[in-house]
């Protein structure tokens, strides 16, 4: 795809600066018809078959379970909430070790559905409700695994935030309790199911960048990300479980912090490549179409907030993947500098504006140098949808959109509560197709941000051995099987 209407001004000191009159470049329709804009299988006999049966039908109700009701738990039962009658689906019951988020889940299920929901505080209890269609898993990053591995076991249906997994054992053991039961499992990386992720990805399939050579991601923010929890205070030990909590991890004394800061203890999360690279790297490979890196190698500190955390507050990572072109992703919380990203290709560059789920991206012509002409000027022009796509949008919603884009253009953000990737796997719950981030995306995600974590803990650089589906210290010879790659479908 070539650019051909260039933005008029010099561009200014910066390659990053907005266009004064920036020109529309839309995507095709049909590339963009299965997602909307700005919205604030199974094993033949036993339980998951009698549920395929019992919402296979499009008006039968779908009754979910959902483990772990946190903060994020609660925006996901929102987004559920505001599905149920396009969708007819209904929380029937909840989950949470904790008291209080368990009778703060239920009281409002019962104001959104008219009917209290079952309440448990084991999973294990939750998983054993014959009536349960699919869960919502929203707990902490290490129990995500090890919780849709019991699920998948118990032949539930699921949608598993991310990241999928920390560790490669406990990834590839869940990953096989659901394929071997072709069970629908979605995991909450919700971007490829947002429009403008979809739009970029198709200008890569079509040439618009040419080749890519690099890729480079850097999301900050300015303060000690996760620390400070309000409930740290509330927690008593009386009130949950602490041991059922750790699951498998080593056992130390009841700590409310890790308890609702786990993102800064190492034995719970890596903090920011289980947050925030694993939304970063899992659109990598959805606008690639590469699943698994070569290579990895990972450096990072704490130099900003040296308040106990044991991850990073300060990140970076370097990934070589086997189309031949490098990944750089990048995160500092003691500097709120302009985050971006940027696809280079020897056509032409795609640069989003701002951090996680941007919809502002453009797209820059490569012509001549800075080096021969430090005033360069470049065509380049805003991605935008096209009138067709807003079709499937209210009223409201189409005039909003409308005008902003007209504006200001797509806007370098979007509500973690958008509906898109939610609704999507509540149809495949009926359809029995695999969802957009499928548990084969889920564990390339998971493979990429656990190199990234281990090069860097460890000082190495570490491979993935594409036959044996392993992490390893020494490049693979005539590794040429590539084990667990997603299907087309899915990539």
């Amino acid at each position: 795809m070539s650019v051909q209407v260039p933005v008029p001004g010099s561009g200014g000191p910066s390659e990053f600066s907005i266009p004064n009159e920036p020109t529309e470049l839309t995507t095709p329709p049909e590339a963009l018809s299965r997602r909307s804009l700005l919205l604030a299988g199974s094993t033949l006999l036993g339980a998951t078959a009698m549920s395929y049966a019992r919402i296979a039908g499009s008006n039968e109700r779908i009754q979910l379970g959902h483990v772990g009701i946190g903060n994020r738990g609660r925006e996901l039962a929102s987004v559920i909430a505001g599905l149920k009658s396009s969708q007819n689906v209904e929380m029937m019951a909840v989950c949470d070790l904790w008291k209080i988020n368990r009778e703060r889940a239920a009281k409002a299920a019962t104001d959104e559905y008219g009917r209290p929901p079952v309440s448990f505080q084991y999973v294990e209890d939750l998983l054993a409700t014959k009536e349960l269609d699919a869960v919502i898993i929203s707990t902490a990053d290490f129990q995500h695994a090890p919780l849709l591995r019991m699920a998948a076991e118990a032949g539930k249906d699921a949608y598993c935030e991310k990241p999928m997994a920390n560790d490669l054992a406990e990834a590839k053991a869940a990953r096989e309790a659901v394929l071997s039961r072709k069970l629908i499992v979605q995991i909450g990386t919700q971007h490829r199911s947002e429009p403008y992720q979809a739009a970029v990805r198709d200008l890569v399939e079509k040439g618009a960048v040419g080749r890519i050579s690099k890729v480079e991601i850097v999301w900050n923010y300015h303060g000690p990300r996760w620390r400070g929890r309000p409930e740290v205070r509330q927690l008593r030990e009386e009130d949950t479980d602490w041991s059922k909590w750790l699951l498998s991890k080593p056992y130390r004394p009841f700590d409310p912090r890790a308890y609702f800061e786990f993102r800064l203890y190492r034995d719970f999360s890596s903090g920011i490549p289980d947050q925030w690279m694993s939304h970063a790297i899992d659109m990598v490979h959805h606008v690639t179409g590469d699943p698994f890196p070569l290579s990895a190698v990972a450096h990072g500190g704490v130099f900003a907030w040296p308040d106990g955390r044991e991850n990073p507050d300060t990140f970076q990572a370097l990934l070589e993947y086997p189309k031949g072109f490098l990944v750089s992703y990048s995160t500092s919380f003691g500097n709120d500098s302009d985050s971006f990203t940027r696809i280079m290709g020897d056509k032409g560059t795609l640069v989003n504006i701002g951090g996680e789920g941007s919809q502002r991206w453009k797209l820059i012509a490569e012509r001549g140098t800075h080096e021969s002409n430090p005033f360069v000027r470049r065509p380049e022009k805003l991605i935008k949808l096209s009138s067709t796509e807003r079709q499937g949008m209210s009223w409201s919603q189409k005039l909003l959109s409308g005008a902003v884009e007209k504006t200001y253009g797509p806007l370098p953000f979007i509500s973690d509560s958008n509906p898109s990737h939610m609704r999507n796997w509540l149809e495949c719950l009926r359809t029995r197709n695999q969802p957009n981030a499928s548990v084969e995306q889920g564990l390339a995600q998971s493979v990429a941000a656990i190199m990234a974590v281990r090069a860097q803990r460890e000082g190495k650089r570490l491979y993935w051995n594409a036959e044996k589906g392993e992490i390893v210290e020494q490049s693979p010879v005539n590794s040429t099987t590539v084990w667990g790659a997603p299907s087309k479908q899915g990539a």
